[in-house]
């Protein structure tokens, strides 16, 4: 198994409860194991048509899928909840983003490790803090907590919910529930 990354992000319908259900379809899926979820985050949209504010949390994975299948499984999830994609870094009832998967850097078509915007968007950074404050990003050199020290303070980023833990389910990080 290997550890993987990912970003989530809504905002129509139940934000809450979009990510929610996200979650629950990943760990439904063969080959994925939810090991740790970030706080969520109420953020401003960034880049687009004028929208409504997104909820973001990011999530770290153990998967036996290689990072393509990953990536074809989360669309297949996007699409099954309902996203449709009308327009670039438009609304979303869903969005699912593969940031990193663990030993591989790659730049297909379909999929680019580490995710391209990482490093640039504080909506990603600041939940991935959360799991993973020491990771460190390939291509880039630094861990997220050094990449976040060196930007200015996020001031669109506001914690929203932090997620609830629990007891003697394995190791500290299984068993979280948004």
């Amino acid at each position: 198994m290997k550890i993987a990354y990912i970003a989530l992000g809504t905002n129509l319908g139940e934000r809450l409860e979009n990510l929610r259900r996200a979650l629950e379809m990943l760990s439904a899926e063969a080959g994925i194991l939810v090991q740790a979820v970030s706080s969520v985050y109420e953020t401003e949209p960034v880049g687009g048509p004028e929208q409504g504010q997104f909820l973001n949390a990011c999530a770290a994975i153990a998967t036996s899928l290689t990072p393509t299948a990953l990536l074809l499984t989360m669309l297949d999830i996007e699409e099954k909840m309902g996203r449709i994609r009308k327009e670039r870094w438009g609304s979303r009832l869903i969005d699912l983003d593969l940031l990193i998967y663990e030993g591989i850097t790659m730049n297909t078509p379909l999929l680019e490790l580490p995710h391209p915007r990482l490093t640039e968007r504080d909506f990603v950074l600041i939940p991935l803090a959360d799991i993973a404050p020491d990771l460190p990003i390939p291509r880039c050199g630094k861990t997220v907590r050094e990449i976040l020290s060196s930007r200015p303070k996020a001031k669109d980023v506001k914690l929203y919910l932090v997620p609830t833990r629990y007891a003697n389910q394995g190791d500290a990080n299984h068993g979280v529930s948004l």
